[in-house]
């Protein structure tokens, strides 16, 4: 008999699984009901064979549903992007302002839904910190390989002297996975409530809605007050949080296999420099594949696609995959 376990074990294959074991007991009912008799036999065997058929196809149909869902798993539909400004103060503040942009846009043409789940504003707009989350089909297969330090070189408005600034901002991309790798302990967490800041109603500056989560083991901390009520942001804060420790917990097995690794595109360290934005020379180089591409104001559009294939192309052939 077949192992059903792990078809029944999963909400999607378990009426699948129900209806083999239909067809099994079916089968042994065929075999007894044949007795001796040669011509109640030969029709069973006829029976046997048809519902042996059709045991085969929903073996395959279910294991193409599990094998669909391990795909989920490695590349989720939903992301949490981060870009925090680095070196450079309000003109990096401004710089993550622009890269945050690019995503929503590049989103945006995508058919994606974005959402900013925490924003920390500088003295001029741009963004010290921001956290968006993003939803939509092969979002993280696409984005993956965004993770690292973006670095801008640029003669800022107010510079008079005509002075090259370079300034920087990191942006990790953390997948939503529903399938949660690591073990959170409850006991572990800390939580502390404060008002959130930005549009959303009266409501907003009155309640303490935003929620800061800490994991106090490792001090990875997650916030999120986009959402209208503080449970809504507890449970927004609590999937940033877990991605959070998850990617912290992948770092950490990567370093040990580095020798082992398959995919060779950047460590996927959020203090790796990846790629300058040169807006004196109109181009951007992305420094793990040594491509450039120029027009950096439509880039910064939104219109990264050619920079996300080019990446993608070099992860596939250093597995050893087509594209």
């Amino acid at each position: 008999m077949t192992d059903l376990t792990k078809y029944k074990e999963n909400k999607k294959t378990q009426f699948l699984a129900s209806e083999y074991e239909r067809l099994e007991k079916q089968e042994r009912e065929a075999h007894t009901a044949a007795g001796g008799d040669e011509a109640l036999l030969s029709l069973a065997e006829e029976e046997i064979r048809e519902l042996g058929m059709q045991k085969e196809a929903l073996i395959k149909q279910m294991e193409g549903i599990l094998a669909e869902e391990e795909i989920e798993d490695a590349f989720p539909n939903e992301i949490i992007l981060e870009v925090r400004a680095g070196a450079g103060g309000e003109e990096a503040s401004l710089f993550a302002s622009k890269l945050i942009d690019m995503y929503r846009k590049f989103a945006e043409r995508q058919g994606w839904t974005t959402n900013i789940v925490s924003e920390s504003k500088s003295d001029l707009g741009g963004y010290k910190e921001v956290v968006l989350a993003i939803r939509g089909k092969d979002v993280y297969l696409k984005l993956r390989f965004e993770t690292g330090v973006h670095r801008v070189q640029r003669v800022p408005t107010t510079e008079k002297s005509g002075r090259i600034h370079t300034s920087t901002a990191s942006v990790v991309i953390l997948p939503i996975r529903k399938r949660v790798k690591v073990d959170i302990n409850p006991a572990d967490i800390e939580m502390e409530f404060s008002r959130s800041g930005g549009a959303g109603g009266q409501n907003v500056n009155k309640v303490e809605t935003a929620v800061r989560l800490i994991h106090r083991p490792t001090g990875i901390d997650a916030r999120s007050q986009s959402e209208r009520s503080q449970a809504q942001n507890r449970e927004r804060a609590m999937a940033v949080l877990t991605a959070k420790l998850e990617a912290a917990h992948e770092e950490e097995e990567s370093k040990k296999y580095a020798a082992n690794r398959k995919e060779q595109i950047g460590t996927g360290d959020r203090s790796e420099k990846i790629r300058t934005y040169n807006m004196l020379q109109d181009r951007v180089t992305d420094h793990r594949i040594k491509e450039s591409w120029h027009n950096v104001a439509v880039i910064l559009d939104g219109h990264i696609d050619e920079i996300l294939e080019a990446l993608t192309r070099r992860g596939s052939a250093e597995r050893g995959v087509s594209s």
